[in-house]
């Protein structure tokens, strides 16, 4: 998939503040217009990530292309505002202090690796975002997350214990990892 104009990450960027915006004055949804552009109403994967003087705020997301891009995005912003299990609802004095990033992902594809030293190998910090799988567990990171995480075993270990593993799981044999890559841009 082609990359994203700047117009168009620009009405995305709109997009996800006019929503939340219209939730905290407690107006009705807000009207998406029919002619969004074409490349929005792609089905594509994305997160929407709020920032507090640069601290994490909220971060929600739809890892897989089952909505439009403008669907995905128009929900991920309500959710990372209000429904974010570790942080409490948004509060409207916060919105002036709040950025809003977008992320807009790839397909998530199989890594298929022999061993650890491979695992290693295989993995591009700053690129792929990780979803690593134990039957019903499961966590991703953002290929921003590589940022505060540039150490690959200490990264994976991370990605275990958020979804709910022993921090050395990732060594395991029956842990399945798949990559996908992002384009992220924000306020």
């Amino acid at each position: 998939m082609s990359p994203l104009r700047n117009e168009d990450r620009r009405w995305l960027l709109q997009l996800a503040r006019s929503v939340i915006v219209a939730k905290l004055d407690r107006e009705r949804d807000v009207d998406v217009p029919d002619n969004a552009p074409a490349a929005l109403k792609e089905k594509r994967g994305c997160f929407v990530t709020l920032h507090k003087k640069g601290r994490l705020r909220g971060c929600i997301g739809t890892i897989e292309p089952v909505q439009s891009l403008v669907a995905g995005v128009r929900e991920n912003a309500l959710n990372a505002a209000f429904q974010d299990p570790r942080f409490p609802g948004l509060e409207k004095k916060e919105l002036a202090e709040i950025s809003i990033e977008i992320s807009v992902l790839t397909v998530p594809v199989l890594l298929e690796y022999e061993d650890i030293g491979d695992l290693k190998a295989k993995l591009r910090p700053g690129v792929h975002g990780v979803i690593l799988s134990k039957g019903w567990q499961r966590s991703t990171f953002l290929p921003q997350v590589w940022e505060q995480l540039p150490d690959k075993e200490l990264f994976l270990s991370h990605l275990c214990h958020k979804a709910g593993m022993k921090k050395e799981c990732w060594k395991g044999e029956d842990i399945k990892i798949r990559v996908y890559e992002a384009e992220y841009f924000s306020e």
